[in-house]
Order: C-alpha cells, then structure tokens, then sequence
C-alpha cells in the first residue's frame, strides 16, 4: 500500500469527526485497521495542513489530549483556537475533560491494509 493509500484512508475517518469532538493518531490508526500506525497517522495529519483540502485536521490530537500538531497549522495558536470556537477548553496546550469529548471512530469501515 502506497503513503497515499494509508493518507486517503485517515483523511475518511478525520472527515467524520464531529464538531466539538476529538480524536487521537492512535484512535485513526485502530479503525483503519493499523492500530500500530499511530506515528504515520501524524505524518498524514502533517501533510494535510498543507494539501487543499477541508479537513478538521484540528479535531486530532495525541493520547493525553495535546495539542502535539499545532505547529503545523499556520498562524499562531490556530489549533487552540479553532478547538476553542467549537467549545472546547484548553490549559497549557491540553484539552481539559478529554475522556468527555473524545470521539472514538468506529473500527469496522471497511479499512484493511
């Protein structure tokens, strides 16, 4: 399977996930079936930002919460503040009552590598 392939297939599952929501790399990386693929799930989230494509790329953050990708958007605090718009609270480049708002994608897409 090609980089490309594995990107189209975390872009379908970052399209769905619902404002005010959020999920994690690893959670992607489970429902496309690559649950050990949480790091290349970043890169994909990475390259987003800069392809023309409206995704919620904000909506994904690491295990803990954290805000890990906001480098990559551009602007300062960008991802901090979109969060922010759709509700959410954030203290120190964390999402507070992460249990609450995290969206857990459904594993069973269709997605097998």
């Amino acid at each position: 399977m090609s980089n490309s392939d594995f990107f189209d297939r975390v872009y379908k599952v970052v399209e769905q996930i619902p404002e005010g929501r959020v999920t994690s790399y690893g959670a992607i990386a489970k429902a496309i079936g690559a649950a050990k693929s949480s790091r290349t799930v970043g890169y994909a989230m990475n390259a987003c930002v800069k392809l023309d494509r409206d995704l919620p790329a904000h909506r994904v953050v690491n295990r803990n919460g954290v805000l890990t990708g906001k480098h990559h958007f551009p602007g300062q605090d960008t991802m901090q503040r979109l969060l922010e718009e759709e509700g959410l609270v954030i203290k120190n480049d964390q999402i507070q009552n992460f249990k609450t708002i995290f969206w857990e994608p459904p594993v069973s897409q269709g997605f097998k590598l």
